[in-house]
């Protein structure tokens, strides 16, 4: 490792320096430039090659526990600590979540109780949704955008974006969402207790499509804690890192993320390392 060291760093200190500063011998350096890498020291650059591609291919996002199963998935056998130490060694390090609490806007009308009670896994698809909306910042103003998901897949299957956060921005959601699932019948939808949620219009709409309402306590965030992390996600994997010149400009990123990479790429650590849409696919219900 001292002699890594002073390979790497040769063309900014002196070579006589360091060799003294780290108690080597300069001829034993000179000597090991010469000797050929060890066959652990190739695989670790090979290895190291794939980790890196991973870890860019993410997006930069992605930590050592998602890189190795993409290693495992291209057949590459690694262990967890290797892959950590790979990553250190290259500076590879994901980005940090940012963690917020959301903020409710407008009277309510019709609060629901909390029926999904925080039971977070479905035993098949469209029999949970989580829903919520966001809010993003642009030159031109607030960008909101709104979600639901299955918890079955964790798949984004409904969303939708608006400058205005009003019962028609979380309807919009909710109608792709059973669109694209072929109108299931008997689907719980969780929500918190905005007043888009909570309106007239949204109820007829869940009612009219025989949906359950479940809506989480008065400021609690864990109540909707799988939502939550959806978001949290894509503001740490994306939006933190983007300057939003215009809504439009913020609506492509998001569509981006949402069916280019988190829904058919994005490693999920509740399906195994699997995406939603692989997920989906071997359960045989994409």
């Amino acid at each position: 490792m001292r002699f890594a060291f002073i390979a790497k760093h040769r063309g900014i200190w002196p070579v006589a320096w360091m060799c003294e500063a780290l108690g080597v011998s300069r001829g034993g350096f000179h000597a090991w430039l010469g000797r050929p890498p060890s066959r652990r020291s190739r695989l670790d650059t090979e290895v190291g090659e794939r980790v890196k591609a991973s870890f860019l291919a993410s997006d930069r996002t992605y930590g050592a526990r998602r890189v190795r199963h993409d290693l495992l998935a291209e057949g590459i056998a690694c262990g967890l600590h290797r892959v950590e130490r790979l990553m250190r060694q290259r500076g590879l390090r994901a980005r940090p979540r940012r963690r917020g609490l959301p903020k409710d806007a407008g009277e309510r009308s019709v609060i629901a109780g909390n029926v999904l009670d925080r039971q977070f896994n479905a035993g098949g698809p469209n029999q949970k949704w989580v829903a919520d909306f966001t809010y993003i910042w642009t030159a031109e103003g607030w960008l909101y955008v709104a979600a639901v998901i299955d918890l079955y897949s964790r798949r984004v299957v409904g969303w939708s974006m608006s400058d205005t956060m009003t019962a028609q921005l979380v309807a919009d959601a909710l109608v792709m969402a059973l669109w694209r699932r072929g109108k299931p019948r008997a689907v719980l939808h969780h929500s918190d207790q905005g007043s888009q949620y909570t309106s007239q219009q949204f109820q007829r709409l869940l009612t009219d499509n025989g949906i359950t309402c479940s809506m989480s306590r008065a400021g609690n965030v864990w109540d909707n804690a799988a939502m939550e992390s959806f978001f949290s996600s894509l503001k740490a994997e994306r939006v933190a890192r983007a300057v939003y010149q215009s809504r439009n400009q913020a609506r492509a990123d998001v569509f981006d993320y949402i069916e280019r990479f988190y829904n058919p790429t994005r490693r999920h650590s509740t399906l195994g390392y699997l995406s939603p849409v692989d997920f989906e696919r071997n359960a045989g219900v994409a």
